[in-house]
């Protein structure tokens, strides 16, 4: 059977890796389209994944509208020489688009409810799309709930075993404390309307921070000259083996906030909107602190964060707490190919 995979975003690439290779081996014939907005690229030639460009897309509403018409037209070129039966993708309209003009199935993944537009202009046109079971909005017949996180596609250990090769090139000591911090650019459809940490407290959490523990800054946006030294040096490929072995991440990115509670490292992450899956990761597993982006919550974020380090224990208790999330939550690349191949039946 032909199936497309249309990529919007890095962590799609992690996300459909697995069943790429999986569903691969197993004969099926799948095609891979994907914009090139960051590292998209990059991560698809380093795990050897074939795929056709569809371009960069564009900033600020009009942008992305004028956009939406380009894919579209693009996926549609591609579809009519591929003719897909199955579209595969994380929450966004264009394959959904092309899909329902062709009469094809589209199963669509989600786990960001927050993302507003992307529903309005995607669940119509999708055949079902998939959730977590923790995902706050009921998006009506077409949802399917699942017990687990996008993150366990390709972090749990069915498929990831962290190297601890990664602390030597961070140059820390085995037992060295450090902090993972993950800056974000905010031009996302999304992120309309959001404004992060300001940059005075980025510079306070990473100066009070780099008291306690090694600091390493992982941004979307060029840094300013202070905070260079603190940029994070590793290859692209690398980012989960770094958040394994690290005491704490602290930052903006929802998706590197439950990777690093899947693997066993606390996080304190700061958004307006808030997510079912890192609400349910501290709620259930005490693995993830809650912060919104107002002046108040980012100073204590800080203090949160400084707290945590304090803990000389911290990674040893949260081994067990990383047991528990993996014992009750499935192989969610088992669970892609289980519902793909349903529908391919």
């Amino acid at each position: 059977m032909r199936i497309l995979i249309d990529i919007n975003h890095p962590a799609h690439v992690h996300y459909f890796r697995n069943f790429y290779k999986i569903m691969t081996a197993k004969g099926h014939q799948i095609l891979v389209v994907s914009r090139n907005k960051e590292i998209e690229h990059k991560l698809l030639d380093y795990y050897q994944i074939p795929f056709i460009n569809r371009g960069k897309g564009k900033e600020g509403k009009f942008g992305k509208f004028v956009y939406l018409a380009y894919a579209d037209m693009k996926l549609l070129g591609i579809s009519l020489k591929f003719r897909p039966d199955v579209y595969l993708n994380f929450l966004h309209p264009y394959p959904s688009q092309v899909a329902k003009l062709l009469g094809k199935t589209s199963l669509v993944f989600s786990d960001s409810e927050h993302a507003k537009l992307h529903h309005q202009l995607t669940v119509p046109f999708a055949t079902k799309v998939f959730t977590p079971a923790c995902y706050r909005i009921d998006l009506g017949q077409k949802q399917v709930r699942f017990n687990s996180y996008m993150e366990l596609c390709y972090l749990h250990p069915n498929y990831f075993t962290p190297n601890p090769d990664i602390l030597d090139h961070l140059g820390v000591k085995p037992d060295e404390p450090y902090v993972i911090v993950r800056f974000v650019s905010w031009a996302a459809a999304h992120d309309f309307g959001h404004l992060g940490i300001s940059m005075e407290n980025k510079r306070k959490a990473v100066f009070e921070m780099a008291k306690f523990a090694r600091v390493f800054i992982s941004s979307e946006k060029e840094l300013p000259e202070d905070l260079k030294p603190y940029q994070i040096k590793i290859p692209l490929h690398r980012i989960h083996d770094a958040l394994y072995y690290s005491t704490l991440l602290f930052g903006e990115s929802g998706t590197m906030t439950s990777e690093a509670a899947v693997l066993g490292t606390t996080a304190v992450f700061l958004n307006d909107n808030g997510l079912g899956y890192t609400d349910e990761e501290e709620e259930k597993y005490g693995l993830v602190y809650n912060f919104t982006e107002s002046p108040e919550h980012q100073l204590a974020s800080i203090e949160k964060a400084v707290e945590l380090l304090k803990n000389p224990n911290l990674k040893k208790e949260n081994a067990l707490k990383r047991e528990r999330l993996l014992r009750e939550n499935m192989d969610t690349t088992q669970f892609m190919i289980e519902k793909v191949e349903e529908f391919l039946k």
